[in-house]
């Protein structure tokens, strides 16, 4: 009996021994190595102190006690084996707690130092998105591992989950086009809020004013929203005239008289736009000679402006230009025309000829 209670009695200063060491191990954690880490230019180190200190503390608590109950020698082996099996699963616990506070603390991190600075909200619903995944993976391997350990048979679950997983995924793959495509546009950012672009396959010209997990919306000229998925514009060629400035080159057509003067011509038109305060003066102006038309020399006169914005604006003044320069020098612009010949018969209107 005295030996029982000798037993009890070191099991009882092994765990009190571990709760001191344990109380200790967290004093230095939060008085002494959170003040380093708040010292240092990330927080990620502060992020995997939060995680680690609760489960640490339990951890080292928990294993006091199981090592006293091990002193124990009184106690049946059977009932040594199933206490050995309580601690496991909570020691399995504080492993799925540290993990669980870890993966949420690195998502939260990344999400504060990463993800809010862009101006795109697929990144930030990927993270979401992301963060639920990895802990429910996590809780799944969790559960897996425990039951392992109790020997409950898992095959049959893994294979259940395996096969709804599949038939989930083949019922909403479009949706899961639209979601791959959107991490696709948020990987490989062919265009961010505020760009304007153009889709040629839709047609479809704006700005960008939303990016989303399914799909994007673009803000038309004419003041209406275009949802689009981004699967579609994920296959299509999408053109972005905001990259990599807003500088933009405009071009219109025209086409003078035949008897006309093309090094004048081209002097003329070339001055003309040259002298507009709406071109950029550092980029050239072009005046092609492009064409024998079917009743004109045609000319193609192009050149830059600092704005895609003012596209149609400025398009407007280059073509008044044009036909201002034109016809201050005498340069005819034709227009297409057709000579009828009528070849007269020898019948006499309104007579008739013998067969």
């Amino acid at each position: 009996m005295g030996q029982f209670w000798q037993e009890v009695a070191i099991a009882i200063g092994i765990t009190v021994a571990g709760y001191i060491i344990s109380w200790v191990a967290n004093q230095l954690l939060t008085r002494v190595v959170a003040r380093l880490t708040r010292r240092t230019a990330t927080h990620l180190d502060d992020v995997i102190l939060e995680a680690a200190n609760p489960p640490l503390r339990l951890t080292i608590f928990l294993g006091a006690v199981e090592i006293g109950f091990s002193r124990l020698s009184s106690i049946p082996a059977g009932w040594l084996a199933l206490i050995s099996a309580f601690f496991f699963a909570l020691y399995s616990l504080l492993v799925f707690l540290f993990l669980w506070r870890l993966v949420s603390g690195l998502f939260r991190w990344y999400g504060l130092e990463v993800v809010h600075r862009t101006e795109t909200l697929v990144d930030d619903q990927f993270l979401e998105l992301f963060r639920r995944l990895a802990l429910a993976l996590l809780t799944a391997i969790m559960i897996v591992v425990v039951l392992g350990r109790y020997g409950i048979e898992v095959t049959a679950l893994v294979t259940t989950l395996g096969i709804g997983s599949l038939a989930i995924a083949l019922a909403a793959q479009e949706t899961l086009g639209d979601m791959f495509s959107g991490l696709t546009i948020l990987v490989d950012q062919p265009f961010k809020v505020g760009d304007r672009v153009e889709l040629l396959e839709l047609g479809t010209w704006g700005d960008v004013t939303e990016i989303g997990l399914r799909s994007t919306r673009i803000l038309t000229t004419d003041n209406r929203t275009v949802s689009v998925p981004n699967s579609v514009i994920g296959k299509g060629l999408v053109v972005n005239f905001s990259v990599p400035s807003a500088l933009y080159r405009i071009e219109t057509t025209v086409g003078v008289a035949y008897d006309s003067d093309v090094a004048f011509v081209r002097s003329v038109l070339e001055t003309a736009v040259r002298r507009q305060e709406w071109v950029v003066a550092d980029r050239p102006v072009d005046v092609l000679f492009v064409e024998f038309g079917d009743s004109a020399l045609n000319f193609r006169v192009r050149c830059f402006i600092d704005d895609y914005l003012d596209r149609w604006r400025v398009l407007d003044r280059l073509n008044s230009v044009i036909f201002a320069a034109l016809s201050e020098n005498k340069i005819s612009i034709p227009f297409p025309q057709r000579d009828l010949h009528i070849v007269s018969s020898s019948v006499p209107f309104g007579g008739s000829r013998d067969a």
